[in-house]
């Protein structure tokens, strides 16, 4: 007998523990399929959360009622925001966390969400019914029939572990690969890719020589990520910095033939922006070295992660590797480096809410779309999660837009732009992101949070008492006036806009009453530095919103469209976009074409405004 659910979860990794939890938060019962609830939200790669563009998503996340943030507040262990000594629009907060606790804190966090239910088993293949997902076939037979189904498999759809000129089959290190699962969705319809990936040596930390190497500290006042974080965070590690030299280089280059990645053996693309120690020294042969960071993976192990040494080449290469590094030389490796080849999906068949265009109901989330890292998965889980139910109950989608939040670029980009190789997100790829800040997440998404019933009412009025003081601090600084030491006369916000005042230098001429946290005085200080820019930013984006707003009919001719090329009008044809504004972001559209078919569209609509 089959089990039934609203809404099934294949997955138990960051993507697929959002998605999960979202859906039986919104009030919909849901389950969670993975292969062993030992292993959920293992952090296969670096135990780390955040960073540039990474921290900015998992404010978002947390914002809209997701778990990631509070889970990294909880298991951190050292805690930094990077790029502190520039602007807001780029700082971003990121944490060590201890691996164990991670999973046990995000597995008890799943097992207590009421109406969700976890359930160890392979899935094998989608049942679709008249061109529907109607639940997951496991590899046992079973069949948990719902209507709608999340797919967040990682690198497990056909990987493939290559550890130098050696290869099995592995979704990770001794896990087994999703082969049946992988081959089920080339059956209904989805086109795959192969990516390829990879993780450092982990070494035994009692046989480094730490004294080598630069202390990385953390801060000592540290941010949390969750607005439900209510403790102090505490550095409980330290984490250290060191370099390659020219003997490591000279290793790498004499044992490139034992190299996977450059001897052939490995088809799939890997992330150009985590490159492995192989690429970094062969492109980048200009570096007489190249920095990695000595990373603990927890408090009750002596596991250390080797950020910045990604590699496949064979292990015993790896040991020629750190016996060239002063420091490093008697270090004993725990577990080797391995690069993982796998499927992706071209994330070009789904609409923006992650729903596959081929097969109703069936949403796909995390590395099978081509992205790399846990947060760019966690984001695509929630919101695959929140679509998913929203379907299901006849509610409207949620999209985010571009100018809205890092989440909506991620999306946009993937869904309109593809990938080619894994697609990592960075503040670059914002062209809003003076107003995507980590200061403001809360401002922008919590009143979302709070509407899809993500944001429990007790956060919401912190919320609402956070913005009434932020709004008596800024009718204090336009109100009060004060002398400049050069005798001249100005607000408050005059002076704080200066590059040189602080909130606090701002204080020694006016008194404000309320306390204010670190968080709200960034947010403040941002707002008046950036003031000009942001509404520069505002202006544009009301613009370009009329713009691309407009909708293109589903049946649309492109081939009709006068001065449209045949290339752009097949690319139309394949694609199918639903605005004018998703049309322009695709790959290869040029602004005369988007010109040509907006101009085909006003006409059109002058038409039917005259008949």
């Amino acid at each position: 007998m089959a089990d039934r659910f609203d809404v099934v979860v294949v997955g138990g990794g960051h993507a697929g523990c959002e998605a999960a939890a979202a859906a039986a938060s919104m009030g919909l019962s849901a389950c969670l399929l993975t292969f062993q609830f030992e292993n959920i939200a293992q952090m296969s790669c670096n135990p780390a959360i955040g960073g540039l563009a990474k921290g900015h998503l998992v404010r978002e996340i947390d914002a809209l009622g997701g778990i990631m943030g509070l889970a990294a507040d909880e298991t951190g262990i050292q805690f930094k925001t990077l790029n502190r000594s520039r602007g807001g629009a780029v700082q971003a907060p990121r944490a060590q966390c201890d691996k164990a606790l991670y999973r046990r804190f995000m597995r008890t966090r799943l097992e207590n969400t009421p109406r969700l239910a976890l359930m160890q088993g392979i899935a094998a293949g989608i049942i679709v019914r008249d061109g529907r997902a109607a639940g997951v076939r496991t590899l046992d037979g079973h069949e948990i029939r719902a209507g709608a189904v999340i797919l967040a498999p990682g690198t497990f759809l056909n990987g493939i572990i290559h550890l130098g000129l050696k290869s099995y089959p592995a979704g990770r290190a001794n896990e087994l690969p999703s082969v049946e699962l992988a081959e089920d969705l080339k059956r209904i319809g989805l086109n795959t890719f192969r990516l390829k990936t990879g993780t450092p040596m982990r070494l035994d930390g009692r046989t480094i020589d730490w004294d080598a190497f630069e202390p990385q500290p953390g801060d000592e006042s540290p941010a949390p990520f969750s607005y439900r974080t209510r403790r102090r965070l505490e550095n409980k590690v330290v984490c250290r910095s060191g370099y390659t030299n020219a003997k490591t280089h000279e290793a790498i280059r004499n044992n490139l033939d034992k190299s996977p990645l450059y001897s052939g053996r490995i088809s799939g693309t890997g992330p150009r922006y985590c490159p492995s120690i192989e690429d970094k020294v062969m492109k980048f042969g200009h570096h007489d070295r190249h920095i990695f960071f000595l990373e603990p993976e927890g408090l009750d192990t002596n596991e250390v992660y080797v950020n910045g040494l990604s590699s496949s080449l064979p292990l015993e290469v790896q040991m020629e590797i750190l016996k060239s590094i002063p420091g490093l030389d008697k270090a004993r490796v725990l577990r080797p480096a391995y690069g993982i080849e796998y499927d992706a999906v071209l994330p070009t068949q789904l609409h923006r809410t992650l729903e596959t265009q081929g097969v109703e109901n069936l949403y796909l989330a995390g590395q099978i779309n081509g992205t790399s890292g846990y947060e760019e998965a966690a984001a695509q889980g929630l919101m695959a999660g929140i679509n998913a139910v929203l379907k299901l109950t006849r509610r409207e989608p949620f999209i985010l837009g571009r100018n809205e939040a890092y989440i909506g670029v991620l999306i946009d980009d993937l869904v309109t732009r593809g990938v080619e190789e894994p697609y990592r997100l960075f503040t670059s790829r914002a062209e809003h992101r003076l107003l995507l800040r980590v200061d403001n997440a809360d401002f922008r998404l919590m009143p979302y949070g709070r509407k899809l019933g993500l944001i429990d009412e007790s956060l919401f009025l912190e919320f609402l008492s956070k913005k009434e003081r932020l709004r008596k601090a800024f009718v204090f600084i336009n109100r009060t006036k004060a002398s400049l030491p050069s005798g001249e006369k100005a607000t408050l916000k005059d002076m704080l806009k200066k590059p040189e005042f602080s909130w606090r230098d701002v204080l020694e001429y006016g008194k404000f009453q309320e306390s204010l946290s670190e968080d709200e005085i960034k947010y403040i200080e941002s707002e008046v530095k950036y003031e000009g820019y942001i509404i520069r930013q505002e202006r544009e984006i009301a613009q370009m919103m009329r713009f691309d707003r407009m909708k293109i009919p589903a049946g649309l001719d492109f081939r009709a469209v006068s001065g449209l090329s045949r290339e752009a009008a097949e690319k139309l044809e394949k694609t199918r976009p639903e605005t004018l504004g998703e049309a322009k972001r695709m790959p290869g559209m040029t602004p005369a074409a988007v010109m040509n078919l907006f101009a085909h569209l006003n006409a059109k609509k002058e038409e039917k405004g005259g008949t």
